[in-house]
């Protein structure tokens, strides 16, 4: 069975607004490891649809990047993509497929056939999935920036604090701190 690793940039204040952090070659070069060590990427149907308008053009060459972001796209690109949605069928982007079923049912059957990991990407749907006790670890590159806005991590709340165990903490050039925690269980 693989592991469930919830990734994703927040800053200091707990905004996980994509637009906030940095985006250099480093951070780049942090989420392109993660996906290498991963079988396959879970999103909810906003994340997707938010990746889907550029990453494939990105990954095809038609839109003009740096070195580090098309790698990333080429390797999101060929990684198979599960999406949790109640309204959206139709996945075009290659490698998209939806995850059908009950939520944590269809979850751990994909950690359970996917022995190298998936990687969560979705805010809102982590929250659901620590909810249901699916989460296994966190990779989180924390911002070093105060937002003063949302949305925030767990905004919606947890039924009970979380216990984590400290992996790594990795200071990036930026300011950025690469955290990886585990669940205490």
């Amino acid at each position: 069975m693989g592991l469930l690793t919830f990734s994703i940039n927040v800053t200091l204040d707990g905004c996980v607004d994509h637009e906030v952090g940095i985006a250099d070659d480093e951070t780049h070069a942090f989420f392109t490891r993660l996906l290498d060590e991963s079988g396959a990427m879970l999103w909810g149907r906003t994340t997707y649809e938010m990746m889907e308008v550029s990453w494939p053009a990105v990954a095809r060459g038609e839109v003009e990047a740096p070195p580090a972001l098309r790698e990333w796209a080429v390797k999101l690109d060929a990684k198979p993509k599960y999406v949790v949605s109640s309204t959206r069928d139709d996945f075009p982007w290659i490698n998209s497929h939806r995850l059908d079923g009950e939520l944590r049912a269809s979850v751990q059957q994909l950690k359970d056939d996917t022995p190298e990991g998936v990687l969560l990407g979705s805010g809102m749907l982590a929250a659901e999935l620590d909810r249901l006790d699916l989460i296994d670890e966190y990779r989180f590159l924390v911002q070093p920036r105060i937002a003063g806005h949302g949305p925030t991590l767990y905004q919606s709340g947890l039924p009970a604090t979380r216990r984590l165990e400290l992996v790594s903490a990795t200071p990036l050039r930026s300011g950025v701190l690469a955290t990886h925690y585990r669940r205490a269980r």
